[in-house]
């Protein structure tokens, strides 16, 4: 049995959720951005509440590691972290986009697809990354700016499905018959069975020197008007 609580402030969703080995036991989120660090402590205690058990008996924490938003990012680690060190519990990350791509695949189960998770990163750039549905990357995580070419080449041949923030902007310029663009939004249950496997594997972070994997320098998505 591997008790795992997942946290996820990295994009404009963020969740919390409680598992036992591939289970979901409990699960709270928040869409609201600029609350992402009020939500996620009294989320985390309101789940251990829930299900009954104590944080000091859970058996590691993983966290959405980027690439997505700077302060998400900070907000997500800093509390992992935090809750690492003091429970003496391993760290587990994991990248943003392979998380989202969970999810599409999870959604969609085509398995002769490739997935495309997009996060939105101002004007027309995006983080994304490249996946088969079996979660091997065939193209690494970068930053792009979009145009009517992006992914043309894989287009050719290739269904793809693009899901995130970011593919709301690739709707706009990318056609093709082979595009499709899915409105699926991940959360903390993706993390579950990546998390898992990394905790069977042992592949723990170190809780000092690891960093958000910001993609860039940062950025940061503008308040609404």
């Amino acid at each position: 049995m591997a008790i795992i609580l997942h946290i996820d402030t990295a994009t404009e969703f963020a969740s919390v959720c409680l598992s036992d080995n591939l289970k979901i036991l409990v699960f709270e989120c928040n869409q609201e951005q600029k609350n992402h660090a009020s939500f996620l402590q009294p989320a985390i205690k309101k789940m251990m509440l829930d299900a009954n058990i104590d944080l000091k008996n859970i058996d590691a924490i993983s966290v959405s590691n980027g690439p997505g938003s700077y302060t998400g990012l900070r907000v997500g680690l800093a509390s992992a972290k935090g809750l690492c060190f003091t429970l003496n519990k391993p760290l587990i990350t994991l990248n943003t986009l392979e998380v989202m791509a969970v999810a599409s695949i999870e959604e969609n189960n085509h398995s002769n697809f490739l997935y495309c998770p997009m996060i939105d990163a101002r004007r027309m750039e995006v983080f994304t990354a490249l996946f088969t549905s079996e979660l091997v990357l065939v193209k690494e995580t970068c930053s792009i700016i979009l145009s009517e070419k992006s992914f043309a080449d894989y287009l050719k041949n290739q269904q793809i499905i693009f899901s995130g923030s970011g593919a709301e902007k690739a709707e706009s310029i990318i056609h093709s018959n082979h595009a499709t663009f899915s409105r699926i939004q991940h959360s903390a249950k993706s993390m579950i069975s990546l998390a898992y496997k990394k905790f069977l594997l042992k592949d723990f972070n170190d809780v000092v020197y690891t960093i958000p994997n910001y993609g860039k320098e940062f950025y940061t998505i503008a308040a609404k008007k």
